[in-house]
């Protein structure tokens, strides 16, 4: 029997196993451990149900986070002061922990993950969140916090495009250390909906599996995915191995790729990124096009899709969020943006720079 080969080494792992073996064991892993969830769609958690930014100060023993390094490092003590809708401060206890792997060990300010208390945060503008990333700068820089609003804008870009997208909402947080009593910075932030929360939203489950193939994929939500990482220039995912990928079921049992994690794209551009030495591009700003190849009927209204949004993703930089952008910085953006609408307008290009550079998961 001729098993098809998925080449992972080019879309993230370094190592090549057979694609009905692969996909076989993620499906059976997948029923498994999967979270089960209310297969209606629900409303999004009220945090993201605007816009404007929040403000809050995140008290926490900051050197002792710092020091966390590993993959299990505990939960620590925290709390949030915020003004509640009479304008008082008002604390809220809860726990918060490092997270992440590239981050946590090359940051100047560590990722944390938050953890409320339900019962602290019932009537809060922190209901119904559990353990939602905050996304803190990388580098503690006036450009840091630039990548960081950089970063945030293309989730907001996602959300445009498909309701398959993790909602942010922007914070500006005072970080204090609850050892020394000294601010430790004042920074922009995000808090981004926690993967069951999204969907809970959209009535699906997420799949905790082995990653997935081009026939365990709903056509049309990969093809959104795929060119949106090609968009943004971002070449630092894998759905085979759920690298930066969550899946998500979808109404018609296939399974929907959920793109995060975008500061080693073209579009953010930061000093720190850089490209998988297996790709043939060296600079974060050279596209390249690393979707599994999907039937030729997909593209034409997934490239559809993206002109009709264009005016409404360029107003996202000029917009009141869209406005903290400095510099040249939203210039820069949307000129890397021309450039992607460039290509989709002209067939000759899209087809050799899209189409016919699609990965072929099983042949």
């Amino acid at each position: 029997m001729r098993f098809a080969m998925v080449v992972l080494a080019l879309v993230g792992l370094a190592v090549t196993v057979p694609a009905q073996e692969q996909q076989g064991k993620k499906k059976k892993k997948a029923k498994t451990e999967s979270t089960q969830v209310d297969l209606v769609p629900h409303e999004a958690a009220r945090l993201f149900t605007a816009e404007e930014p929040i403000q809050f100060k995140l008290t926490a023993n900051f050197g002792r986070l710092r020091r966390d390094k590993s993959q299990d490092s505990p939960w620590r003590a925290a709390t949030i002061t915020i003004a509640d809708s009479t304008g008082a401060d008002v604390e809220v206890p809860l726990k918060v922990k490092t997270r992440g792997i590239w981050r946590l060990n090359n940051c100047d300010f560590p990722p944390i993950r938050l953890d409320f208390q339900k019962s602290s945060v019932k009537h809060s503008i922190f209901a119904k969140l559990d353990k939602p990333k905050l996304v803190t700068h990388c580098k503690d820089s006036d450009e840091g916090e630039q990548w960081l609003l950089q970063e945030m804008q293309l989730y907001r870009v996602d959300n445009l495009l498909t309701r398959y997208s993790h909602r942010v909402r922007l914070a500006h947080v005072i970080y204090a250390d609850s050892a020394s009593g000294k601010m430790v910075a004042k920074r922009y932030a995000f808090i981004e909906e926690e993967p069951t929360e999204l969907a809970h939203r959209v009535g699906g489950m997420i799949m905790q599996g082995q990653g997935a193939g081009p026939a365990d994929l709903e056509p049309m939500q990969a093809a959104i995915f795929f060119l949106f990482q090609y968009f943004i220039g971002n070449t630092d995912w894998s759905v085979a191995g759920q690298h930066n990928v969550e899946l998500i079921t979808s109404d018609t049992g296939l399974y929907v790729p959920i793109a995060y994690d975008f500061d080693f794209s073209g579009a953010v551009n930061t000093r720190y990124a850089v490209t998988d030495s297996r790709l043939p591009i060296r600079r974060v700003r050279d596209r390249l096009y690393r979707g599994y190849c999907l039937a030729p009927t997909v593209y034409g209204p997934t490239f559809d899709l993206f002109r009709a949004k264009k005016d409404s993703i360029y107003a996202l930089y000029h917009d009141a969020i869209g406005g903290r952008l400095e510099g040249q910085k939203v210039k820069e953006t949307l000129e890397y943006f021309d450039e992607f609408y460039k290509t989709i307008n002209d067939a000759r290009e899209a087809k050799k720079e899209i189409i016919e550079r699609c990965l072929p998961g099983v042949s």
